[in-house]
Parts: structure tokens; sequence; C-alpha cells
């Protein structure tokens, strides 16, 4: 042991004092630990590990400046010392800063190579950061150490296997298996690990010594989940190949559970069939197959449905007959969700509508639907009034999802004029209207809808949704805080603690859709917020589930964690935040004329209301934390206050293109399959100079969809950009850069010419349109040629959705066209039963009067 420094150390006395401190921080008595420290210091005021013990101990009691100071000195002082570093580790795992933690956790084991909890603590983090090479090494190091504890073990195994070396994780699981002994009976621990170690060699592809494994295991009961057992064998027995013992086995999971139709895939893998591509020649053999589940399971509908997915249209009509009667007459809302997807077939689809309304002709006599006689089905004894609600239910969501939306409103109308307190009429009306264009229309259907069964949180939540979509924000707001906590500052801040995505997301857009950057972004960062927390909370289980055995759902949730950025809320945020960004950068006094924009008296009044709340909450948690007799405030960092409640900072940050690109950083490291995120990433690298990310992100849009319009936009920005900046100083870069240039636009061809060639190519369709009048307009072409272009969307032939309409529109106001008011006149005409396009004068007799619909309706009356 090499000799302690004269620095470090302490007379017999001091020396004892600090052994009682560090037991005095193990145990939590923090007064008296600090006590302590002030007694060693008051003789020695210079030793660093007493003073980053008491700078650990004051960061305990909630004074962090001030004990992050200690540890800072105390480092400096003793940089030799296992000690300080350790404590210095502490504290910046606190503050989520694992990389320099992990730096801290390092040097700490240059002085103290098998110091059991630096290690322990530095494989937490190693497995934070996914540094999985390093991770193998320590936890090989504490094995050696503490070979008796059963965790370390497993926790070797699981290190191998993260860093893909399946042989040397299986070696080590059977090591530790014939060291066993005296394993009690229905042991869930041991129960878990043979299932972990059943997967190992499944992953390896030893399927035989799986199946040996799991077998035995589960004949002597040390394997206590049967279920488990059960799919685990199916799985690896058709990993085998087609047999009568994998098939046996999904058809003992299949008569245990009927209704998982992951077991029917399993069933018909183990034949050699895929059951999402069945071919003319096993068509016969699936559809006999089904049958026969369906006899065997006759309370199940999951064959009787893949019969219908199966079945060509010729053998259709009497299997969806059945399927048909039996879900109207139960009154099934989902009926329609169920058989949406089959009308990918058109044929499906044209006999599901021939029948449906074959049924209400002959409801509407009152008579009781006549069972066709090529069916041999009993007939289903029903109401005929609710089976009749329930068929105009059904009619009213296919005519709609075929794009015949006013007559799915019409046929909604008789059904509300049948049974006027349904709340899934109103909703569906709801969702009519928005497919319409009639946000305003579509928020009051669904308020309808809620006011029916105010106690539904689902129908609430749907409403405020629809309110937020309408732009009412503040009407979203009082619905949300139905069911919120009444003492929150608001409604909003407890949904965001909740970690509400879905009204992060909405108040966002709506406040985008309202030009209210600033509220947009703090929302959209707040997404972002939830998604570190995410990421930060799956440290506690890196020692928690290796503790409790819990192996097989551990490793799923690192592989949960390594996706979980490209979950679609963070996408959605991140895009539309970065937007904003590169906005504010082409024109900086969108800042100023955003923030100038002053409040109404009445917005005015509500926000220092909420202000004041805010306050007064914020004084309650300080009152509560002083007067809390637990003086242990833990090392992780207190949420500060909000400085920027209002999102003005981020709205006004200095480097927008930076906030910009951490937003998109994390889903550009996974393949994303999402253009418009790469067409946004574009445009952030291109504005920062980054003509390499600019071409990633150009050649993986152009991997999803070469022909998307706004990527036909890039192509000319980008070859219009980079000809007219200086050439890279790498030699490398720039031939790399011109190569990829040369792939997407060849450099023989003019800019206005392969605009033209995309203009011809894509003559109506109306976004197509918008895109080459977009690469019009960035090739500095007259006004009056871009407007030709784009104008030409109205004309016939040219399909042109509503959602279209609106983006013209918007690029006509942005290019100060005096043609956009033209253009919204007409399009007000022809999306006659849309309101985006009304004037504000207009909006606010609709808003007083009703929809146009509701309106038409009472003239018609």
């Amino acid at each position: 042991m090499a000799p302690i420094p004269a620095k470090r150390a302490l007379p017999s006395k001091e020396s004892s004092l600090f052994r009682e401190l560090l037991n005095l921080y193990e145990t939590r008595q923090l007064k008296k630990g600090q006590k302590t420290a002030d007694q060693i210091l008051k003789k020695f005021p210079e030793h660093g590990e007493t003073l980053c013990m008491k700078g650990l101990i004051l960061t305990h009691m909630g004074k962090r400046e001030e004990g992050l100071e200690l540890v800072k000195k105390g480092v400096r002082l003793d940089l030799t010392s296992h000690i300080v570093w350790h404590v210095f580790g502490l504290i910046q795992k606190g503050e989520k800063n694992y990389e320099e933690a992990l730096k801290s956790y390092t040097q700490a084991l240059r002085f103290d190579k098998e110091n059991m909890n630096i290690l322990r603590d530095a494989a937490h983090l190693q497995t934070q950061l996914r540094l999985y090479d390093g991770l193998v090494d320590t936890r090989f190091l504490l094995l050696r150490l503490r070979p008796n504890l059963r965790q370390n073990w497993i926790a070797l195994a699981v290190a191998y296997h993260l860093n893909d070396n399946l042989p040397e994780a299986k070696n080590v699981l059977e090591h530790y298996e014939r060291s066993l002994k005296n394993v009690p009976d229905y042991d869930p621990e041991q129960s878990d690990l043979l299932l972990y170690h059943v997967r190992v060699l499944e992953d390896m592809g030893e399927h035989a010594e799986a199946l040996t494994l799991l077998d035995t295991n589960a004949k002597a009961r040390a394997i206590v989940d049967r279920v488990a057992v059960m799919e685990t064998r199916a799985r690896i027995l058709s990993k085998q190949g087609p047999s009568a013992e994998a098939e046996q086995a999904w058809r003992a999971l299949i008569e245990q559970n009927p209704d998982n139709i992951a077991y029917y895939y399993g069933l018909f893998n183990s034949k050699g069939i895929d059951l999402g591509a069945v071919t003319d020649a096993n068509r016969p053999e699936v559809l006999q197959l089904l049958r026969d589940l369906s006899a065997q399971t006759p309370r199940s509908i999951t064959p009787k449905r893949f019969e219908l997915m199966v079945a060509p249209p010729e053998d259709f009509k009497p299997l969806v007959n059945t399927y048909l009667l039996r879900g109207l007459d139960k009154g099934i809302p989902s009926l329609f969700v169920d058989l949406k997807p089959l009308y990918q077939d058109i044929q499906k689809r044209d006999i599901v509508e021939e029948l449906v309304e074959g049924y209400r002709k002959v409801l509407e006599s009152g008579r009781a639907i006549d069972e066709p006689p090529e069916t041999p089905s009993e007939q289903p004894d029903g109401d005929v009034p609710t089976t009749y609600l329930w068929t105009l239910y059904f009619l009213a969501q296919h005519f709609s999802h075929i794009g015949r939306h006013a007559h799915a409103l019409s046929l909604l109308s008789a059904a509300l004029a049948h049974t006027p307190t349904l709340p899934e009429l109103h909703a569906l009306r709801g969702r009519i209207l928005k497919r319409l264009g009639d946000p305003y229309g579509a928020s009051a259907a669904v308020n309808d809808a809620r006011l029916l069964d105010g106690q539904d949180r689902f129908l609430n939540t749907k409403s405020a949704k629809y309110k937020l979509r309408a732009g009412l924000v503040e009407e979203a707001g009082e619905i949300f805080g139905l069911f919120t906590k009444k003492d929150a500052i608001s409604p909003g801040a407890d949904l965001e603690e909740m970690q509400s995505l879905l009204y992060l997301t909405e108040e966002g857009d709506a406040h985008r859709r309202k030009g209210k950057l600033h509220y947009a972004l703090k929302k959209y960062h707040a997404v972002r917020k939830v998604f570190e927390e995410f990421e930060d909370d799956q440290f506690d289980f890196h020692g928690y589930s290796l503790r409790k055995f819990t192996i097989n759902i551990y490793l799923n949730l690192l592989s949960w964690e390594d996706r979980v950025w490209s979950h679609p809320s963070y996408i959605s945020s991140a895009v539309s935040a970065a937007q904003i960004y590169v906005r504010i950068t082409d024109d900086p006094s969108l800042v100023k004329n955003v923030l100038s924009t002053g409040m109404t008296a009445e917005e005015e009044k509500k926000a220092k209301k909420k202000a004041k709340k805010a306050q007064q909450r914020q004084e309650e948690l300080k009152k509560a934390a002083a007067a809390s007799t637990n003086e242990d405030k833990g090392l992780d960092i207190t949420p500060a206050k909000d400085e920027d409640p209002d999102g003005v900072k981020l709205l006004s940050s200095p480097e927008p293109l930076e906030r910009a690109w951490k937003l998109l950083a994390p889903l550009l490291a996974t393949s994303t399959r999402n253009i418009d995120l790469w067409i946004t990433a574009y445009d952030v690298a291109v504005r920062r100079g980054k003509y390499l990310q600019a071409v990633r992100a150009l050649n993986n849009a152009k991997a999803l969809d070469p022909e998307h319009p706004e990527l036909h936009v890039r192509y000319l920005h980008f070859r219009k950009s980079y000809t007219s900046v200086p050439p890279p100083t790498s030699a490398t870069v720039g031939a790399a850069i011109s190569s990829a240039l040369e792939a997407l636009i060849p450099g023989e061809i003019s800019l206005e010419a392969y605009n033209a060639e995309y203009l011809q190519r894509h003559s109506t369709d109306a976004k197509a349109l918008l895109g080459a009048a977009k690469g019009l307009h960035a090739l500095g072409s007259p006004r009056d040629e871009v407007e030709g272009v784009v104008i030409g969307s109205l004309n016939p032939g040219v399909d042109m959705p509503f959602q279209t309409a609106l983006e013209v529109w918007s690029f006509l106001k942005d290019i100060d066209s005096p043609r956009a008011e033209e253009f919204r006149a007409a399009c007000d005409r022809q999306f006659a039963l849309s309101t985006v396009f009304k004037t504000p004068e207009e909006l606010a007799v609709i808003q007083s009067q009703g929809t146009p619909i509701e309106v038409q309706q009472e003239i018609d009356n």
C-alpha cells in the first residue's frame, strides 16, 4: 500500500473524527456530520477529503452552491485521493452530468482500483452512456472481487449481452448455474434468470439447446411463468422451421387466449405461411384452418376477422354479412374501425357499402333485417331501432372515410334525430367537420358529446384537443382544469408536470398557428424536457433490475430507451420548433413583430392573475420545504424558478440555429423515417454552413420520397446557395459535396429547366404546383410567373385538399401577392363546407349563429 501523503495524513484524534464523519454521512446524520467536519477543519483547514465531505453534506442539506465550491476546493488540494474524486462524481451525477461524473469515477479508480462502491457506480454510468466495452471490464472486476455475490455474475452476463458477446454471456450464466445450491422452489428470481438464459441461447441461434433448457426447467417447476414458457417454446420451435410440434405449441396458446393476434401469425408461420401475405396457392388452406379455429373458439371473433382479411371478394360477402350483423346488433361502436383496414381492397369496400345500405333500407321500413338466402348463419335477435341507429353510425363513418362527407353528415343528422343523446354521434360529427376544414364547428360538436357525459375523461380530453385546434386555448384550459389539481398554478402547469404529451404538442401547435411563436417554443421545449426525464429515469433501474433479477424486462427497457427520441410527439415538436428558429433566422424582424403584439386587457388581466398565483405557489413550496423535518434534500438538482415563463428568451435567443440543431440532434442519430425531419435538418444545417450535414439530410429525404415538393425546393436552394459560396478548405470535403450535388441535380441542367421538368411531371398535384412555385420564387422569377403557377392549383382536374389550399394561401401572403385575396375567395367557394377561408367578419357571424352546416340545415327545415 502506498504511503499516505503528508497533506492528507491526520493525527489519531482527527483521523477518528474523519471515520466518524464518513459514518455519519452514510447514516444521513447531516448536521452532526457538518459539526464533525468543522472540528477537523478548525485544525486542518486545507484537508481536501474533509472539505469534500463537508461540501457533500451541505449539498444534501440544500446548500448546493456552497457545497460545490468546497468540493472543488477539496479536489484541488488533494488530486490523488479517491474520496475527493468519488465525492465530485456524486455531485456531478446528481446534476445529470453523466459524462463528467464518469471521468471523476475513473480518476477515483486510479487511486483505489478495487473500491466496490466506486466500481458499481461507474458501471451504472457506463450503462447509462452505452459504453459497453468499459462496462464489461468493470463488471468483470466486480465479479473477481466479490464472486460470492449473485448479482455480480448476472451483471457480467448482461454486460457481455449488451456488448454483443453472447457466447461469453452464455458461459458466465452456465458457470453461475453450476455453482447454485439449495435453490428454493418457485423462486421468481431464479425463474426470470432461466428465461434470460433461454433468451441468450435463442439469440445465438442455438435453438435445440434453448428448448432443452426451457423444457427441463419448466418440468422441474423452476420456471414459474407458464405463459412465458409456452410463448418461448412456440417461438423457438417456429425458428427451427415448420413442424407439427411448433403448430401444436401455437394451437395450445390460441386455446388459452384466442384473442391474441400474435398467436395466429405464429401458428401460420409454423406452417410456412405468412398471414400478412397470403397467396392464391395457399389461400384455401389458410381459410380452412381459420374456419377450424373459429369452430374451436366460437366466442372469439379473431379468427373470423382473419377470414375477412384473407377471403377473396367472391367469398367475402357471406362472411362479412355475418360479421356486420353481429356487430350492428350488439351495437359495437368500434365496428367500422375494425373493418377499415379491409378498405384497401376496393371490391371489399363496395361489398360492405352495399350490405350496410341494404340493412338501412330494410330497417327504415321498420322490419328486422332479413337473412340473405345464401347465408346459412342464424339471424341475430336484435332490437330494430337500436340496430338502425348503429347502422347509420357505421354508414356515416364509411362515407366520411371515402370522402363523401356531405352524405355522411346527412346520415348523422338522421341518427341524431333518432337518438340525440348518444355521445358517439356528436364526436363523429366533430371528426367529419374537422376533415371538411371547419375547426370551430368540429369543436362545438365534440363539446356537445362531452356535455352528454361530463365524467368521461376521454370525451373531455377530445373536446379540449379540438378546442386547441380551433385556437380556443383558454377554453381548452378550462376543460383540462376539470381533471387537474385544484391547487396547481394552472391546469397547463399541472399537465406539464404530469408529462402530458398530447397537451404540450397540441397547445404548442395552437400557439404557432396563431403566430404566438414564443409560447409555441415554450411548449415544444417542455416536450424535450419530458423526453430528457424519460432518458434520466432509466438510471435507477441499472442497479435495481440486477438486484431484483428482472433481467428480461430490463433489457426491453434499454432497447426502448435507445429509440425513445423517435416518439412521434418529440419528432413533431422538434421539427416545429426548428422551423420557427429557421424563420426567425431568415427574418429577425419577426421576433420584434411577435413580441410587440400586445395583449388585450382581458389577456393581460389573466396573465397577471396567473403570475400572482404562481408566485403564491412558489412561496408555499418554500415554506413547506423550510418546515420539512427531513434535512436531507438529496443530490439531485431541485427545479429552478422558471425565469422565462412565456418563452420570450427562447424566441430572442442569439443563436437560434444552435438551439434548433440541439433539438434535432437526437433524431438524426437514428434512422428516423420522417421526411419533414430531414428537410428541416437540411434547412438548419445549410444555414449553419454545415454542407456535409445538409447533403446527408437531402440524401435521407430523397431515399424516402425523391419527388416530394419541399425536397424539390431544397434541391434548387442547395445548388444555388452552394455555388455562390467559397469552396471548402478541404479538397476531400469539397469533392464529396460536389459529387452529391451532381447526383441530386446534374450540372448540365439549368435550375430553371429542372424546375420546369418537375412542374410538367406533376401538373395535376396542387402540392407539387406549390413546390414549383416556391422554386420559381427562390430562383428570382417575376412574381406574376410565380402566381400563375400556384393559382393553377384551382384549375379543374388538379387534386387540392383544403390543407394544401391553406399552404398556397399562406405562400401568396408571404410573397405579398395581390392575388392572395382572389385565391382565398375562390377557395371559400370551392370548399363551401369549410370555415378556414372565411374573413374575420364572416367567422364572427358563424360563431354567433352556428356553423355553415347548421345554418343550412335550419334553412332546409
